[in-house]
């Protein structure tokens, strides 16, 4: 399965996406959006990664690989391919399914729990899944969950944290695929955003975490991918 990586900022990474996909034999190619790359084209993958950023889905004016990559996005789901979206990527993957995107009530940034839907528990996809998980948050914005998905997951904060779409269409508000390198990256350039609200933690607390919590969310994550549908049609 040839897997293409969207990147919006260097220091937002696949990660334990990579390293999933390393295990599997699977090819992962990228596109550095922030430093000019061109867009794949469809047939040069099977699933579609998209991952995460500081800027809104929004923000064309100042990114204007913006536009171009949501066309990418909407003809990868026409054409029936296979996508996985975390945080600003679930976003603009939920926006290309017709769901409006906006401010969450409160930032969420740091590890908090997310607990599976009720459809979610009773659905094959999360089969055996823990019904919650501490996870690694940092967001601000927020998506409504897109017509016929599949809600997965909610936090305290944040009602959507996740769908699944067709078997084969996953987003995900929350942060799976964090390592503690990725981590201390995204704490350094982002240090700004940490500023006093209900839900957001200091580097410090976020950073002080138990390697045992990244397991765990990265055993999680391998079987989410691994269930995700990904045969072309």
């Amino acid at each position: 399965m040839k897997t293409h990586c969207l990147m919006h900022v260097p220091f937002e990474g696949p990660a334990q996406i990579a390293d999933w996909a390393e295990s599997r034999g699977h090819p992962i190619a990228f596109s550095h959006l922030f430093a000019g790359d061109a867009l794949p084209e469809l047939d040069a993958f099977d699933r579609l990664v998209v991952m995460g950023g500081p800027m809104g889905v929004g923000d064309e004016q100042q990114y204007s690989w913006l536009k171009a990559e949501k066309q990418l996005i909407r003809a990868a789901i026409d054409a029936g391919r296979s996508l996985v979206g975390v945080c600003l990527g679930a976003q603009l993957i939920a926006e290309a399914l017709g769901a409006p995107v906006g401010r969450n009530p409160d930032k969420e940034i740091g590890w908090f729990p997310v607990r599976l839907t009720e459809a979610a528990r009773a659905h094959p996809f999360c089969e055996d899944l823990p019904a919650e998980l501490q996870v690694l948050h940092w967001h601000g914005d927020t998506f409504a969950l897109p017509p016929g998905a599949l809600h997965l997951a909610e936090s305290e904060a944040c009602t959507q944290q996740g769908f699944l779409v067709e078997g084969r269409i996953l987003g995900l508000q929350f942060h799976l695929e964090m390592t503690p390198t990725s981590l201390r990256t995204l704490c350094s350039h982002c240090a700004d955003e940490l500023t006093p609200g209900p839900f957001v933690q200091s580097a410090e607390q976020m950073l002080a975490v138990s390697t045992v919590r990244y397991e765990e969310t990265a055993r999680v994550l391998e079987v989410l991918l691994d269930r995700l549908d990904a045969r072309r049609p």
